[in-house]
């Protein structure tokens, strides 16, 4: 988040009347929380651009109270990435160079003390968000990547929903 986006959030709730909601610019995998003080954590699509995952994770389940609830968001692997594709920023920065195979991104919840873990929503990326994007569209031109290629990877790409209990 920016500095912008939590005024504009703070705005919002308080506008709402709001008041069991804070705030707070921090790094995804060093929150300035208490330990046993969070009721819930939400994520949309933030967890695959952190370079450390267990981290976040391991994060996560800290700050969360006993009963605590996590429900994320996220994009995530079928099989490994073409190496031009993992190695680009702007395929990082569009969500997809950054995400783990699905079973690792499970994985990594259970290692970091999860419980109840259920993947309740799954499905393929669709194509045409990747095919009309214009920063993805100058990524394809500039590497040569064909119909059939692109098809191809974005098949390998999950939009995933997961909960999970502390």
């Amino acid at each position: 988040m920016t500095p912008q986006m939590i005024d504009k959030a703070t705005k919002l709730a308080e506008k709402n009347n709001y008041v069991n909601v804070e705030f707070k610019l921090a790094e995804i995998e060093e929150l300035p929380v208490e330990d046993n003080s969070v009721d819930v954590i939400i994520s949309n699509c933030v967890i695959n651009l952190s370079i450390d995952k267990a981290s976040v994770f391991k994060e996560s389940y800290r700050v969360l109270k006993h009963n605590g609830r996590m429900m994320i968001s996220d994009i995530v692997l079928t099989r490994e990435l073409p190496d031009f594709i993992k190695n680009s920023m702007e395929a990082y920065a569009n969500c997809i160079s950054g995400a783990l195979l699905k079973d690792e991104y499970i994985k990594a919840i259970k290692d970091a003390g999860f419980r109840d873990i259920n993947i309740i929503g799954e499905k393929v990326y669709p194509f045409d968000l990747l095919s009309c994007d214009p920063v993805v569209a100058e990524f394809l031109e500039d590497n040569k990547v064909e119909e059939a290629q692109l098809i191809e990877i974005a098949s390998t790409i999950l939009s995933i929903q997961v909960a999970a209990r502390k």
